[in-house]
């Protein structure tokens, strides 16, 4: 990988790579070519420009540098980029950045880091820039000089079949001093793209390679209304569906978060149904407890035994703490308070019988809950 350090001026620039060779004395021996200054009054450095940026050459490995590569410079293998300059101008800042954001995934070029000796990082937090960063990490004294790893949820992590970034995406940025960050955002994967959710918004790279901030609410509509272009249309869906956790699987993995919605809409225990008709169709939205709450006090179910009816209303109780997933599959009934009433066997006869009784059920008891 290639490095290029970013100094005040071009005196700077041959102090700075003077410092260089001379803290890296076997590799300088082995070229002289291992540190060059390349800046706009010497020959020689502009000579290695080229080889500087052909991914096949060798040497220069690192270059010291003031303007002269701060634009125009498709330098596909630099892995680091140091700033040791005092960038006043954002556009400046994004111009130099920019020496990192290409990938090259034949020499292994999947991202850069940025080692920030005068605190201009803090242009990432420039509300006129890319919106908020990502990641702000800033070592301590005997910190590595590498960020951690961010912790995925187990239940959202899929490292196995992760897929790698696409070509042309701009690759994830380590920054190694600015502003302490306040929380770590969460990392999903939607359909190949990493999308990360921070607090009310979303950030993710769009098709042309730039990074696209929206609030978590638009995000979620548009993604519903990609599945569902009408409330019509969802509600069939929802009505005929053999089990609704596939709909929740599916508009997950499309890049709608749920847990994150609930939060954002400020009302605990929302079901999903609830959720995708409220932001995405604008209909008000009921708690799971509201609407096993109205159901209890209906007399749908007095056809059924004062046995059945509390299984039911045990159901109810469990939709209303975990959602409708958590009542769907029948090994349900094989954990407390269910087993109290007696075996799975015993308590699907009261049903009409087997796995087809249970399922029928919860298609009743789904018909009901959602009727509204």
């Amino acid at each position: 990988m290639k490095t290029i350090v970013f100094c005040v001026d071009i005196d700077h620039a041959e102090r700075m790579r003077q410092a260089l060779v001379n803290a890296n004395p076997a590799m300088a021996k082995e070229s002289r070519k291992y540190v060059m200054r390349i800046t706009g009054d010497n020959e020689e450095g502009k000579k290695e420009l080229d080889n500087f940026i052909d991914p096949e050459s060798t040497y220069p490995v690192i270059a010291t540098t003031s303007k002269l590569m701060t634009t125009g410079v498709d330098a596909q293998t630099t892995g680091l980029i140091v700033l040791d300059s005092n960038i006043g101008s954002m556009t400046e800042f994004k111009q130099i950045i920019g020496r990192g954001t290409r990938i090259n995934e034949t020499y292994g070029k999947l991202y850069f880091t940025i080692m920030d000796f005068r605190n201009v990082t803090r242009h990432f937090a420039d509300s006129d820039f890319d919106g908020d960063p990502v990641q702000i990490y800033e070592p301590k004294d005997d910190d590595p000089i590498t960020p951690p790893e961010e912790e995925i949820p187990e239940e959202f992590s899929d490292t196995k079949n992760e897929p790698s970034e696409p070509y042309g995406e701009t690759p994830d940025v380590s920054i190694t001093d600015g502003e302490d960050g306040t929380s770590k955002p969460t990392r999903y994967t939607v359909s190949g793209v990493k999308v990360k959710v921070l607090n009310k918004r979303v950030q993710y790279i769009g098709a042309d390679g730039k990074l696209i901030t929206e609030s978590l609410v638009d995000y979620s509509r548009k993604n519903i209304k990609k599945a569902y272009a009408s409330l019509d249309e969802f509600l069939q869906e929802w009505s005929t569906a053999e089990q609704k956790e596939a709909i929740i699987k599916a508009l997950s993995d499309q890049g709608v978060f749920f847990d994150e919605l609930e939060s954002e809409v400020g009302k605990e225990g929302l079901d999903p149904f609830d959720l995708i008709c409220h932001i995405a169709f604008d209909r008000p939205a009921l708690t799971r407890a509201e609407r096993a709450g109205k159901l209890k006090q209906n007399s749908y179910f007095d056809k059924y035994s004062d046995k059945a009816k509390a299984v039911i209303n045990a159901l109810l109780d469990k939709y209303t703490e975990s959602g409708i997933e958590s009542i769907e599959d029948i090994a349900v009934l094989k954990v407390p308070p269910f087993n109290e009433y007696g075996t799975m066997t015993e308590l699907t006869k009261l049903f009409g019988g087997g796995r087809a009784g249970y399922q029928s059920l919860i298609k009743e008891i789904e018909q009901h809950l959602y009727a509204s």
